[in-house]
């Protein structure tokens, strides 16, 4: 089967739950979250749940249990937290919980983020994976790389992943 074959069979009706990780940032400041709600509500897809948490291992996990047992979120993006500084601690609280990881997304997001800021990209963990169905993403917080990673790859195969997580 193609990859135009594939991409018929692909999820439209999709809900995100966009969760900002940062220990500084409010409404009135989450730029990044912001860009992602925007991007989402362009295509046209809904925005189950925002909110903006500290970089805390508790919360995060909390939250991430939260999200996996509302039949209403498809898709969890956690924004932020993702470096390499000992108080990022999303990758390390989100993977656990991924049943399959989808190694190839932080894969291209440090390639096409090599593009952009060269060398430094290698210090980003993005990551994402599949959990109870759901598909989610750990994405650096910075306004470039939301724009990056929504435009060149989360939004451009949401409804393919859902599709095949769910078979």
């Amino acid at each position: 089967m193609g990859v135009e074959e594939h991409k018929k069979h692909a999820i439209q009706n999709i809900s995100f739950a966009v969760v900002t990780v940062s220990d500084s940032r409010n409404e009135a400041t989450d730029e990044s979250g912001m860009l992602i709600k925007e991007m989402v509500g362009k295509r046209r897809y809904s925005i189950a749940e925002y909110r903006i948490i500290k970089n805390d291992r508790k919360q995060i996990e909390d939250t991430m249990k939260e999200l996996l047992d509302r039949n209403d979120v498809d898709v969890i993006i956690f924004c932020g937290g993702t470096g390499i500084s000992s108080k990022d601690m999303t990758v390390d609280t989100v993977k656990p919980f991924l049943e399959k990881e989808l190694p190839g997304f932080g894969e291209m997001f440090r390639m096409l983020s090599m593009q952009e800021i060269g060398t430094a990209a290698m210090l980003s963990r993005a990551t994402a994976g599949i959990a109870r169905k759901k598909a989610i993403f750990c994405i650096p917080g910075s306004k470039n790389a939301v724009k990056l990673a929504m435009e060149k790859i989360i939004l451009e195969e949401r409804g393919h992943i859902l599709w095949e997580a769910r078979k």
